[in-house]
């Protein structure tokens, strides 16, 4: 068997469903808000440049910045349930088969991470005051990059799903130590530090079981990639519902518990109980997090509230995308639960939670105390009113589902 053609052949059916959906994407007006975006930073940014202020944490910033992209690892193999047993007898033979994953999965995020390099070196060169050189820096970038992936591919074969989930916290604590130490130290004294650190990594890879194939957490990841994919066009256009990745979350396991059990709160139960395991909670808690930072850095300025929009902007978009959940659920159709309440549910939902996001991020503001509070409210009343219309954009689109069906 061909192992490397099948991968091939995988890969351009999965694009094949993708690409039609794309036209209705850049129908929906998401290029020209990119290309405004774009426009916006680039201003921005060259103004940074132009005028860095005193004392910017530059080290931190590219400590922050660089270490997710070095350390996030996934790989595409288009694995299907079948295969456990179809190519089963293949299994000796899959390195050849999953070394392509490997290599574009390494590929495409090395271009990634050149990418946000080469735009934050200018603010790093002139901020920092003994800046690492250049090609020095990339090279090591991309090194690390590289032993990050194989350790996240030697991560998905281990037998214990504990022994994984260690490696990975390990790969975490290697990656941000190591850059770290060349930010903070001598070149020198750094590269010898980071050699023997992702040596001592490397060689700790081999003491943990492997699977030869790890068929079903490579599929498992692959469903949930595709999940993603989908659930990102879902959007912008309605598509078949996918598989999501389901995280157990104990510590938020209570919450929409104390729902009421009645007809009218049935299905927000469950959309609550979707939310809290899905990825979409992860996303939006990495993004709040993220947009925290930089509203309180930049708090007491038009960029502050600017900033604040944005993030809560993306927050209401990833919000948006749970009223596809469970549209397709046949179990809906069993269950006692009145017409429409699915969506109703999914918008008071929706527009409860962008609401209480809203609140969040709004809070940094106040760090500036009463200097500027006719901006600090300003930014808030902008805020829910952003809440208001993504829940009357969200309302639109239900209705028009309702129409068409």
């Amino acid at each position: 068997m061909d192992l490397k053609g099948l991968r091939i052949h995988r890969r351009r059916q999965f694009w094949g469903e993708i690409i039609p959906y794309l036209g209705y994407v850049m129908q929906s007006g998401v290029a020209v808000m990119f290309l405004f975006m774009f426009i916006a930073f680039s201003a921005w940014y060259t103004s940074l440049i132009q005028h860095i202020p005193a004392g910017l944490p530059i080290r931190w910033i590219m400590l922050v910045v660089l270490l997710p992209l070095t350390v996030q690892s996934s790989f595409r193999t288009y694995l299907q349930f079948p295969d456990i047993v179809f190519l089963l007898p293949q299994e000796s033979k899959m390195k050849s088969y999953l070394s392509g994953s490997w290599i574009s999965g390494v590929t495409y995020k090395l271009v990634g991470l050149t990418l946000v390099f080469l735009t934050a070196w200018p603010l790093y060169s002139r901020s920092d005051i003994a800046p690492k050189p250049f090609w020095t820096f990339l090279i090591l970038l991309f090194i690390l990059k590289m032993i990050s992936s194989y350790g996240g591919w030697k991560e998905l074969s281990m037998v214990s799903i504990r022994a994984s989930k260690g490696y990975r916290l390990l790969r975490w604590a290697v990656m941000a130590l190591a850059l770290w130490a060349w930010l903070w130290q001598p070149v020198g004294k750094s590269l010898i530090y980071v050699l023997l650190l992702v040596a001592t990594y490397v060689v700790s890879l081999s003491s943990p079981v492997k699977h030869l194939v790890a068929w079903e957490r490579l599929i498992s990841k692959e469903q949930s990639q595709i999940g993603r994919v989908m659930l990102v066009l879902g959007w912008f256009v309605n598509v078949p519902e996918r598989q999501q990745r389901v995280y157990p979350r104990r510590l938020l396991s209570k919450v929409g518990s104390q729902l009421s059990w009645v007809q009218s709160s049935a299905y927000r139960y469950l959309i609550t109980k979707s939310f809290v395991r899905s990825d979409i909670f992860g996303i939006i808690m990495r993004a709040c997090v993220l947009g925290i930072l930089l509203v309180w850095w930049t708090r007491g300025s038009l960029l502050g509230s600017g900033i604040y929009l944005f993030f809560l902007f993306l927050v209401g978009i990833q919000l948006s995308s749970l009223q596809g959940y469970h549209r397709d659920s046949f179990w809906l159709n069993i269950y006692p639960i009145p017409a429409n309440s699915r969506q109703h549910n999914v918008m008071i939902f929706v527009f409860q939670v962008h609401l209480l996001l809203a609140v969040i991020l709004w809070l940094p503001l106040w760090g500036d105390g009463w200097t500027h509070v006719s901006l600090t409210m300003g930014t808030l009343a902008a805020g829910i009113v952003m809440s208001i219309l993504i829940r009357g954009v969200l309302s639109r689109k239900i209705n028009q589902e309702n129409d068409e069906d």
